[in-house]
């Protein structure tokens, strides 16, 4: 039996009975739809995520007290340790020889305002004066603040494009003197906007000399820092393992005993983010799964029931020469087709959650070629596997006991 009758004689049988093959469908449907549309969200995450929210460049590192947490052990272990200090900042930059750059960093958040506008819960981050360099900051106009402003604590700032939105709308905000808790700080830089991070502003924060900040705010804070290896990517665990000796060495840390200081890169930071969505993917798939077993289940039963319904035209078609594998491949195509037509619903429907969801929501997506590819190709194999054994029972269905069949 050639290819092309039998497509033409399977797509008869599949759009024969409109509702009925529908409704067999929804559980394939369901299924195609919702690893399309969770795939998409979470490569839209991991895409955003590795352009957007880790500033931090490949070569470029953090030394902190707490690094990155992923268990009460690891919290608790971080709760243990001594924050960084200033004194201890001083002797990294005398010691460290692997880095080409080392900055210092403190956060706070304050009250913003300027005349009769306010704007609360603004991040403060007070760094040193390469701050710029090391995150890469680009500034719309205006400058960063130099390290003798840090040094004799200038009440100077670099605020983002929200700060300025809010407190100098359609002024110039270069210049001009805005407080933060009351204390007065002059607008000397403006950043280029960076916009929002899962619904999270990344524009209202204000850089400030971090001595101005612990003269304003209290000196015992925890400083983050900031390395960028010499050498740049191939440089990196040289400096991290420098790093690491200077910290046991001034907190006389015993051998055996873990470090005292935690490091975050890039690299860290995304190994721990796709550990995170690859769990919340294999949730999602596995209970996605489950419906496009339902769907093959009922595409199954249907099968079952169409071949007993066709019992006759079997029976006819193997008296007149047709082979065991014609029917064989008849059902498995017919199947094959019911399940593609699902898919391609389901693929529909999950493309269109993703712009909804795209649009609607903070959450990116990403609908690939490649992804749509892979939802009908699961589709078309599940209807395969679930027409299996109707189509050998078909095909094993004598031509007399076929024909005699009421």
């Amino acid at each position: 039996m050639l290819i092309g009758e039998l497509v033409r004689v399977a797509w008869k049988a599949v759009t024969a009975h409109k509702l009925r093959s529908f409704l067999t469908l929804l559980g394939v449907i369901i299924g195609v739809m919702t690893v399309v549309a969770v795939v998409a969200v979470i490569s839209g995450l991991n895409n955003y995520v590795a352009t957007k929210i880790f500033s931090l460049s490949p070569d470029v590192f953090a030394v902190t007290r707490w690094g990155i947490i992923t268990s009460r052990e690891e919290f608790l272990a971080a709760l243990k340790r001594k924050p960084v200090s200033k004194a201890e900042f001083d002797q990294v930059v005398r010691l460290a020889r692997h880095a080409e750059k080392i900055g210092a960093s403190s956060g706070t958040s304050r009250l913003a305002r300027y005349g009769n506008r306010r704007l609360s819960s603004v991040q403060v981050s007070g760094t040193t004066s390469n701050m710029s360099e090391i995150r890469n900051l680009d500034l719309e106009s205006g400058r960063f603040f130099t390290e003798m402003e840090n040094e004799h604590r200038a009440y100077v700032a670099v605020i983002g494009s929200d700060l300025r939105d809010e407190l100098f709308p359609r002024v110039d905000p270069i210049g001009r003197t805005f407080t933060l808790n009351g204390i007065p700080f002059e607008v000397i830089g403006l950043l280029v906007k960076q916009g929002s991070v899962l619904g999270q502003s990344q524009d209202t924060i204000a850089y400030i000399p971090r001595e101005t900040l612990c003269k304003s705010w209290g000196a015992n804070r925890n400083i983050a820092i900031l390395v960028k290896a010499k050498g740049g990517v191939p440089g990196v665990p040289a400096a991290m393992d420098e790093m690491r000796s200077i910290f046991r060495s001034l907190r006389h840390t015993d051998p055996k005993a873990p470090d005292p200081v935690s490091f975050v890169n890039a690299d860290s930071i995304q190994v721990v983010w796709k550990a995170i969505t690859a769990a919340a993917f294999a949730l999602l798939v596995f209970i996605s799964g489950i419906s496009l077993v339902v769907g093959a289940i009922v595409i199954a039963n249907i099968m079952l029931v169409s071949v007993i319904e066709r019992t006759k035209e079997i029976g006819l078609r193997l008296a007149v020469g047709a082979r065991k594998r014609d029917i064989l491949s008849q059902f498995l195509l017919e199947a094959g087709l019911l399940a593609l037509g699902g898919g391609c619903l389901g693929v529909f429907f999950g493309w269109l959650i993703a712009l909804c969801v795209d649009a609607f929501t903070p959450l990116p997506t990403l609908v690939t070629g490649g992804l749509v590819v892979s939802g009908l190709a699961l589709a078309t194999l599940t209807g395969l596997v679930a027409g299996v054994f109707p189509a050998i029972k078909a095909s094993r269905l004598t031509p007399i006991e076929a024909l005699r069949y009421e």
